[in-house]
């Protein structure tokens, strides 16, 4: 049976996707791949004002991230193990909730040629949240450009992500609700999370833990 090679973590602002690629890259001794958010110039106008600033931060961030993409191809995926915290297709999601018209329709047909180019993980692994968890989250980790996130638009993007991944079918994916477990601080919930991930091969599968203090 193949073994699960290139590994992507997805999951919502706050999900908690980057610090289990860290994780996972150092236990797997993987290559790391991180999206690069902080370099986008637009990002902290696009908190401001969205209507404005959405369709120079998508576009910043698609070139971003086919470049990425287009060097991963370089990768020996027989010999080398990847961990990525983006899949290339949840740029769609992006596009769908922050651009409209003419904007959308010419994303629309550049992301369509550009995903031609893209390797396929092996498995992709989608970190749930309740919109209160991430948004506890992402003040807890107080980033600049984050500090005029809204509410209601991490709630919008909650549901289309999960919108997103519940019709997936591109490659085996797992689905956990990190509502109440902490894989960073708690070696249990990660040594579990580990075993999961490594060991799913095929279709969707959904792992809700049981938290902490709870019985069945």
């Amino acid at each position: 049976m193949n073994e699960n090679r290139y590994l992507v973590i997805e999951g919502v602002i706050g999900a908690g996707k980057t610090s289990l690629c860290r994780m996972l890259s150092e236990r797997l001794t993987a290559q790391l791949v991180l999206e690069e958010v902080e370099e986008n110039p637009f990002l902290k106008d696009f908190y401001k004002d969205r209507a404005r600033y959405a369709f120079q931060t998508q576009m910043h961030f698609l070139f971003s991230r086919y470049q990425q993409q287009r060097d991963l191809k370089q990768t020996n995926l027989f010999n080398d193990r990847l961990v990525a915290d983006y899949l290339f297709q949840k740029d769609r999601i992006f596009a769908s909730l922050n651009l409209v018209d003419r904007e959308l329709a010419m994303y629309e047909r550049l992301v369509g040629w550009l995903e031609l180019d893209v390797v396929k993980p092996d498995i992709v692994v989608y970190l749930q949240a309740h919109p209160d968890t991430l948004m506890e989250r992402i003040a807890k980790r107080n980033r600049p450009f984050e500090r005029d996130m809204d509410k209601d638009y991490i709630a919008r993007l909650n549901d289309a992500y999960n919108h997103y991944f519940f019709h997936y079918t591109d490659t085996p994916l797992l689905v956990v609700n990190t509502n109440g477990i902490d894989f960073v601080n708690d070696a249990s919930d990660y040594e579990d999370l580990v075993r999961r991930i490594l060991s799913h091969r095929q279709g969707t599968m959904y792992y809700t833990p049981i938290e902490k203090g709870r019985t069945t």
